[in-house]
């Protein structure tokens, strides 16, 4: 356990790197200098006096510094959510195998325990350490410690439930960069407001064009934030599913296959 956790801990922190790295580059390389020759563009075609009407392009909509925050969060967010994802599709797929093979009718006694839990531990060291398995193992070992079903079911209960909980706490990073997006897209609408504030004297000498880029500011950050959050949401709650769903089918597969044939020593 403590190894996986270092492994993600790692995972994390190169995801983290890679967003910085790739969205910084992009910007610089594409999205900033075609969104600054439009707004230039635009402004030359202003003082000249023609009539232009503004078209706010991708680029412009997302050229600033808080944009690129969030289109970062956003990224490690994905990341950190996929790896998730793939655990969970590996744990989804030990469920088809037949880890006990019991037969319809067979009644296992507690010395007959450690008999099946060979099955287990003869699996590889990483699948050792999916929810089933461990589940397993201790199901048998409870079992044959006390002799007790429902020791046993309390057992597989609990089990449950610990990684229930353990699961929903590692997507807490996820939960907080997804308060953090919106948040950020905010900070991005207070500087945009104040930047026009503060150029509103130009306004009223007929000069509306760095008014006009200053609430642009405010209002595309939090446009992309809103919009990025919801994404982000959106997966977060359709791995949320998945791994509840992961839990209560490997709940299901300790109660039906292996709970239902144990027979109390008398």
């Amino acid at each position: 356990m403590k190894k996986g956790l270092s492994s993600e801990f790692m995972f994390q922190l190169f995801a983290l790197l890679t967003a910085i790295i790739l969205v910084h580059a992009i910007y610089v390389a594409v999205i900033r200098p075609s969104a600054d020759a439009q707004l230039e563009a635009q402004m030359a075609a202003q003082l000249a006096g023609e009539d232009v009407v503004s078209q706010r392009s991708f680029s412009v909509v997302i050229r600033d510094f808080e944009q690129e925050a969030c289109f970062i969060l956003s990224l490690w967010a994905l990341s950190i959510m996929g790896y998730k994802g793939r655990q969970n599709v590996r744990e989804q797929k030990l469920l088809e195998e037949e880890l006990l093979s019991i037969p319809e009718g067979t009644s296992v006694l507690p010395e007959d325990a450690r008999q099946y839990s060979r099955t287990v531990e003869a699996l590889p060291a990483d699948q050792q350490d999916f929810l089933l398995s461990r589940t397993l193992q201790s199901a048998l070992q409870r079992f044959a410690t006390t002799g007790s079903i429902p020791a046993v079911s309390d057992t597989i209960r609990e089990q449950c439930d610990v990684e229930s909980d353990r699961l929903d706490s590692e997507l807490s990073m996820v939960r907080y960069i997804a308060w953090a997006i919106p948040s950020i897209g905010f900070i991005g609408t207070v500087r945009g407001i104040g930047d026009a504030l503060g150029q509103a004297y130009k306004a009223v000498e007929g000069d509306i064009s760095g008014v006009t880029v200053s609430l642009g500011v405010a209002f595309n950050s939090t446009f992309v934030a809103l919009v990025l959050s919801i994404i982000i949401m959106f997966c977060l709650h359709q791995l949320q599913l998945s791994q509840e769903r992961l839990v209560l089918n490997c709940q299901r597969y300790a109660d039906s296959r292996l709970l239902r044939f144990l027979v109390a020593s008398n």
